[in-house]
């Protein structure tokens, strides 16, 4: 065996320092995360997983990705370990996985980007009042936090989320209302933490927002 045959099979460290390991790990874990939540969005799309186990599982995939993604997305520090954005990071890495990147830019479980709207879920006395306080105190909260100037994405992200949580699950909701609180979902999603939207676009989403609720309260008029 020739010098150069040993050298080949001699086992190659993929890093020399603990700050490389972890690195490499991140990424590691940043990779698994993408690949299972497609494979979980392709068996929900089949019918192969119920769909409170997909919110649950898809629930808990998005956390782990918004924690794991930020030790490995940074435009400001240099590549192999760090990346402008998550777009980059499976573009580095050839990852085709749709389903995955549809749902990361979103940021909520498909349950809620298609909710199952339910006639019957403010015509009770008890569980109707409380589901229309409920979306009600939401929109008031998002538009309250806009025109305080709030403009971070950690500041209004939450507080769109739980919006659309609850404004999807009932009828009164119109599509098109629903797809523009969709949209600026991703809007933020896409965004830093510490990131802020422009004037100019909380205008627009303060905007948008107002319209939904004044859709929302009209259509609570016309069932009384």
């Amino acid at each position: 065996m020739n010098v150069f045959e040993q050298r080949s099979r001699k086992e190659q460290k993929l890093y020399h320092t603990s700050q490389e390991r972890i690195n490499y790990e991140s990424l590691a874990t940043l990779f698994s995360l993408i690949t299972c939540l497609d494979f979980l969005e392709r068996a929900y799309v089949r019918g192969a997983v119920p769909e409170d186990a997909y919110a649950t599982e898809c629930t808990r995939l998005l956390g782990q990705y918004k924690i794991v993604s930020k030790l490995v997305t940074d435009p400001s520090k240099p590549s192999p370990y760090y990346f402008k954005d998550v777009d980059a990071f499976m573009a580095h890495f050839q990852m085709d996985h749709p389903a995955a990147a549809h749902r990361l830019a979103l940021g909520v479980p498909a349950t809620i980007e298609h909710a199952h709207i339910d006639a019957t879920a403010t015509s009770s006395s008890n569980g109707g009042a409380h589901i229309v306080a409920e979306i009600t105190q939401n929109f008031i909260t998002l538009m309250d936090a806009l025109k305080l100037r709030m403009r971070a994405k950690d500041q209004l992200h939450p507080l769109l989320s739980d919006l659309l949580s609850t404004y999807t699950q009932v009828s009164g909701g119109s599509g098109e209302a629903r797809q523009k609180l969709l949209e600026w979902l991703i809007t933020l999603n896409k965004l830093s933490a510490s990131d802020e939207v422009d004037e100019a676009q909380a205008r627009e989403m303060l905007f948008d927002i107002e319209n939904a609720y004044n859709a929302w309260f009209k259509s609570l008029q016309n069932r009384v």
